[in-house]
């Protein structure tokens, strides 16, 4: 094992005649956070950490934020590198207060113990950087590279960098480069090998290189260090998960994404980009993640779904106003320091007068999903309005039975997922969900094993063979009719006529017909987020619902943002299922039916036959 380390065992390069620490253009009111508060796994394990850098020692234990190995990391392109262009060409590469408070301090200072290695090492091993275009993203990215390369301790690093073709990789590698020529101990010290576009350093025998975005031909790599740039342009995740799936013979390699917002609602890129926001939000889904996430927000949800996350940051948006120029230094942090802001307003400018331009502007400078879909449940939101947990599916029945409710149906085809859905009038909700037994291994081998696991508890049931057997969803729900006072039940008119006679036959229930159109989900879905934010559901915290609510989208139309409905995955490429929250919208617009008077929510024709498709 690995004595640990409680200094840095390399000698730091020469001292030359200090320079001034003035941060040349900085913004008023910068951001500076506390870093030993910073959310971190509660884990006392390790002796005191000791890690020593120019007489500065940290004396914490367990999982902690050692200030001593950021201050290296910040000193590394202080001293040794250059900013490659701009007005600032030529002079040292000291790292703006959110580079190096928002970035570089928490992605090298927090640390964990390691039994494994018995030493502490760092806590975050990927990490997802994305913000608007020109600010910075390709010099920040080439700094993190050369730090893993040549300035962390590592012996025999290998750190690559890839994008979907060489021309996109060399616009990290190409300042990379730049940096090391205009670097006087860099130059000196590291080989570059033109033709394999290699840098090599003979020191520590570590190499960083260009690779294609080929996955198949990248198998055999053991990255230290692997950069993957606008992951907006890969097909699909092939070449990040043949890295992601070559550690685990390293101390402490870190992966990372650099990009800018796609406008693929599906694809490989967008998925990253949630996930990232995601865990930016909830830290606690990914502790070994570290995710900077910067996007206008384009609902008023979702402007306070980073309020939330990001409580005092004084740049926080003020609005969903893509015009508004207090909005802009959200998506844009280097604006006003790097960044121009008048560059900004020409393309403003010329976006109030294109509809293409504004596309673009919405994209590239203010990082903004152009397509209409956006994660629509904020899931901090749905952890309040759990109400008692419920730990099996019938533990709060005793407290349901004989109370007024209002149904949902959604029925799939006989090949997958069926749910259905009761709202009570006191906000408890309650589901039921059905699957083919044949598609559980699929769903459980995405889900970690979880969909099974559900299955095993009762929260799913699987019936046999390769189809839903339809007579146990009307046995369920008759049983349900005889336990609980139904009002009514809305179903989707994709059903199928045939089950909804089936299940008056033998119930006697009005059956309304609906659908996941623009015109019947607005209402029921704008009531959704209204009772959410208002803490007045109590869902039990029924696992399968909430994997549901999850990864549920909207879509709006592009002239009408007020309106929207939930759009159904992929399943095929996508292996998620949301069934269980459009069957809770229709269980809403029931209850909505019966608002006394003129209700704000005045969309009593939504449940009416038909009305457009969306």
């Amino acid at each position: 094992m690995t004595p640990p380390r409680t200094s840095s065992p390399a000698k730091p390069p020469p001292r030359r005649p200090a320079r001034p620490r003035a941060r040349a253009g900085r913004v008023p009111g910068d951001w500076i956070p506390d870093h030993h508060k910073r959310w971190r796994p509660r884990d006392r394990k390790g002796p005191t950490c000791g890690y020593t850098f120019r007489d500065k020692t940290c004396a914490r234990r367990g999982a902690h934020y050692c200030e001593p190995r950021a201050d290296r990391a910040v000193a590394f392109p202080a001293e040794l590198l250059r900013h490659i262009k701009g007005p600032y060409r030529r002079r040292p590469f000291v790292l703006r207060d959110w580079q190096e408070h928002e970035i570089i301090r928490p992605l090298f200072g927090e640390v964990i113990w390691s039994t494994e290695w018995q030493r502490y090492v760092r806590r975050y091993r990927r990490a997802h950087i994305v913000m608007g275009r020109k600010n910075g993203k390709s010099e920040i990215a080439a700094a993190i590279q050369l730090l893993l390369f040549v300035g962390d301790d590592e012996e025999a690093a290998e750190v690559y960098n890839a994008a979907a073709d060489t021309k996109q990789a060399e616009k990290v590698f190409g300042p990379a480069l730049r940096m090391v020529q205009l670097s006087p101990v860099l130059s000196r010290r590291l080989k570059y090998y033109k033709n394999e576009r290699r840098l090599v350093d003979e020191r520590s025998g570590s190499i960083y290189e260009v690779i294609t975005a080929d996955a198949k031909g990248e198998l055999g790599h053991n990255p230290h260090g692997f950069n993957l740039d606008e992951v907006l342009s890969q097909p699909d995740g092939s070449l990040w998960e043949a890295m992601d799936t070559a550690d685990g013979a390293r101390e402490q390699e870190l992966l990372f994404t650099t990009t800018t917002e796609t406008d693929e609602p599906l694809s490989f890129g967008a998925q990253m980009i949630d996930e990232a926001e995601r865990i930016m939000e909830d830290p606690t889904r990914s502790p070994h993640t570290f995710a900077f996430v910067r996007k206008l927000p384009r609902t008023n949800e979702e402007l306070e779904r980073i309020r939330r996350a990001h409580p005092g940051h004084p740049h926080l948006p003020v609005s969903t106003d893509i015009y508004d120029e207090r909005n802009w230094k959200w998506a844009n942090p280097a604006l006003d320091q790097f960044k121009s802001r008048e560059a900004l307003r020409r393309h403003a400018l010329a976006a109030k007068q294109n509809a293409a331009r504004e596309k673009a502007f919405r994209q590239y400078q203010l990082n903004q999903r152009v397509q209409a879909l956006y994660r629509y449940v904020p899931m901090d939101l749905w952890d309040d309005n759990r109400g008692e947990l419920a730990l099996d599916p019938d533990w709060l029945l005793p407290k349901q039975e004989g109370l007024r409710c209002w149904g949902g149906l959604d029925l799939s085809s006989k090949l997958d997922l069926t749910a259905w859905c009761l709202l009570f009038e006191d906000g408890q909700v309650r589901w039921r969900f059905w699957v083919p037994e044949a598609v559980v291994p699929a769903l459980s081998e995405h889900t970690d094993g979880a969909f099974q696991r559900w299955v095993d508890q009762g929260w799913i049931t699987a019936t046999e063979g390769n189809t839903i057997d339809y007579q146990s969803i009307y046995d369920a729900i008759v049983e349900d009719w005889g336990r609980f006072a139904i009002v009514d039940v809305t179903y989707d008119r994709w059903s199928g006529e045939p089950v909804r006679q089936e299940i008056v036959e033998r119930t006697g229930l009005e059956l309304i017909e609906s659908g996941t159109t623009y015109e019947r989900m607005t209402g029921p879905m704008t009531e959704f987020t209204r009772a959410l934010a208002a803490r007045e559901y109590a869902h039990g915290g029924n696992p399968v619902a909430r994997w549901m609510a999850e990864h549920l989208k909207a879509k709006s139309p592009s002239d009408d943002p007020d309106r929207f409905r939930p759009v159904k995955p992929d399943r095929a490429t996508e292996h998620v299922r949301i069934d269980g929250m459009p069957a809770l919208f229709f269980a809403i617009d029931g209850r909505m039916r019966v608002s006394d008077g003129d209700s704000v929510y005045d969309y009593r024709g939504l449940a009416t036959v038909g009305g457009d498709a969306g």
